[in-house]
């Protein structure tokens, strides 16, 4: 594309405008056909321009916004009382057109029921997922969700969710038929509960997406597969204790390392090897958790995410408005519906 507009929730997560605004700015640096509307509390904003020796300029605006949605605050009372935050008004630019996605680190819960009402689902979707992708054994990440949007789930939503996953994997990942399977108690045909059991009959009947069948926990990172699917509660409580393990793994290694002379030299003499070991594993590397099922695009960000973090996120809402996810996950699932009919 010759150029795109990302609105970005400056106020949202931990750390506000401290992270988003010099993530902007580096991203504005990078990529030369990348516009951003920074959207937050005017002067918070500016203070941190100032300081990185930046302004306003075509490339880069600022919408002042009166209000911030809190992270404690419950998703139906921010979007009834929140019209005026910085995260409602980064949606509503997408909505009214005037950015091509939206970016936030902000309420998890708020980001959700905000999308889905400002910009709403796209025909066929009952439910938005959040989806992000995991490191594998693989030089290819696997792509997983759920992660935390929708707790409860039936069969034809975890349906839905295969089909969009599918299309992420494949016009981002470029994977070709990407690999396709259900997150269960076992491999075997006959375990799981009833909606996971129906969720495969629906999926064995479509022919249009490449389903494996069942994969269990330990698979998750084995690469077998592209794209794996299980309902919020099962994915939110899947990644968070992938990311404690690797952060576990990380601090371990480095404890080990400066342990004693020996260890020390022998680090050094693999700290090219052990740099590359600890991007690969770090959940920083894999931050932008998108909101699929949506007319538009809107990434989520963690909420503690540093600079390098929240960039990643960005990066990954540039590549789904220039891959055109949304318009992409329209098609297949017209397709799939009328294969279906």
């Amino acid at each position: 594309m010759s150029s795109l507009t990302l609105a970005l929730d400056a106020m949202g997560g931990d750390h506000g405008p401290h992270v988003t605004v010099p993530a902007a700015l580096q991203a504005l640096s990078h990529y030369p056909h990348l516009n951003l509307i920074l959207v937050g509390d005017r002067i918070a904003i500016g203070e941190q321009l100032r300081r990185h020796n930046a302004t306003e300029s075509p490339r880069l605006q600022l919408l002042h916004a009166e209000q911030v949605v809190p992270m404690t605050e419950r998703p139906i009372q921010a979007l009834r009382t929140r019209r005026q935050s910085s995260m409602r008004l980064a949606l509503d630019l997408v909505r009214d057109g005037q950015a091509d996605a939206c970016v936030s680190a902000g309420n998890t819960g708020a980001l959700m029921a905000m999308a889905k009402v400002v910009i709403r689902t796209l025909p066929g979707i009952d439910r938005p997922a959040l989806v992000a992708t995991l490191p594998t054994l693989s030089d290819q990440p696997v792509y997983l969700l759920d992660l935390g949007a929708n707790v409860v789930c039936d069969s034809e939503t975890l349906f839905q969710f295969a089909v969009m996953g599918s299309v992420l994997a494949e016009c981002v990942g470029q994977r070709r038929m990407p690999r396709l399977a259900l997150l269960n108690v076992g491999s075997e045909e006959i375990k799981g509960n009833d909606q996971v059991q129906q969720a495969a009959q629906l999926l064995q009947a479509c022919p249009q997406l490449n389903y494996r069948g069942f994969i269990e926990g330990d698979g998750i990172f084995s690469g077998a597969v592209d794209v794996i699917v299980c309902d919020g509660f099962v994915g939110n409580v899947t990644l968070k204790a992938s990311e404690g393990i690797a952060h576990l793994l990380i601090q371990q290694l480095k404890q080990g390392i400066e342990g004693n002379l020996l260890a020390r030299l022998l680090g050094w003499l693999l700290k090219g090897r052990l740099r590359r070991l600890n991007q690969r594993m770090n959940p920083d590397q894999y931050n932008g958790a998108s909101l699929l099922g949506l007319r538009g695009i809107v990434v989520k960000s963690h909420g503690n995410a540093d600079q390098a973090a929240f960039l990643r996120a960005l990066e990954e809402a540039m590549v789904e408005v220039e891959r055109q996810v949304p318009g992409r996950i329209k098609d297949r699932l017209e397709s799939v519906l009328l294969d279906k009919s």
